[in-house]
């Protein structure tokens, strides 16, 4: 197997039909349903999709707490974007965020009581929508092969091996 930098010296490796016609289909979903899902959530629940993921995840904490940085792992994002993003839930009363003590810019944010009253009204209709544009038009099997895909475009975004399924022959 050749590396990445003798594969991109050897010039592009272009997609072929059925290569193309998976990217195009995957990139539709990439783009319509995080747009779908946001609208819905904003239209429903006066929340973006973004926001609802943030008080989602620290609502399945012990105790509704996350440092910042892990949050914005756990939700993809940059520390600026979930800075901001905490920032406006803060003002309304959803969010806490508490230095943590010690040496650095350490930085917990705990989801609220009116927070979590919140996600909990939320996540129905999240689930609804979840189902309605994703999970209900598929069938069992393409459930399994969604599960297998996303994990392994999930380990080759971070810098894992990539599963034997997926490698070059």
């Amino acid at each position: 197997m050749t590396s990445t930098a003798d594969a991109r010296r050897a010039g592009p490796r272009w997609l072929n039909q059925e290569e193309l016609a998976a990217w195009l289909a995957n990139s539709a979903i990439m783009i319509s349903l995080p747009a779908a899902l946001d609208a819905r959530m904003q239209r429903e629940s006066q929340l973006t999709f973004f926001e609802y993921m943030v008080l989602s995840v620290l609502s399945e904490q012990e105790d509704r707490t996350m440092q910042m940085s892990a949050l914005a792992a756990r939700t993809s994002a940059s520390l600026s974007r979930l800075s901001h993003v905490v920032g406006r839930l803060e003002t309304r009363g959803l969010l806490a965020r508490s230095r943590i003590p010690g040496a650095g810019r350490r930085t917990n944010t705990t989801l609220t009581e009116a927070g979590y009253d919140v996600v909990v009204a939320a996540a129905p209709g999240h689930v609804a929508a979840v189902r309605e544009y994703l999970i209900d038009p598929l069938e069992p099997e393409d459930l399994k092969a969604l599960q297998r895909i996303g994990s392994a475009v999930e380990t080759a975004i971070n810098g894992g091996p990539v599963p034997p399924a997926a490698a070059e022959p």
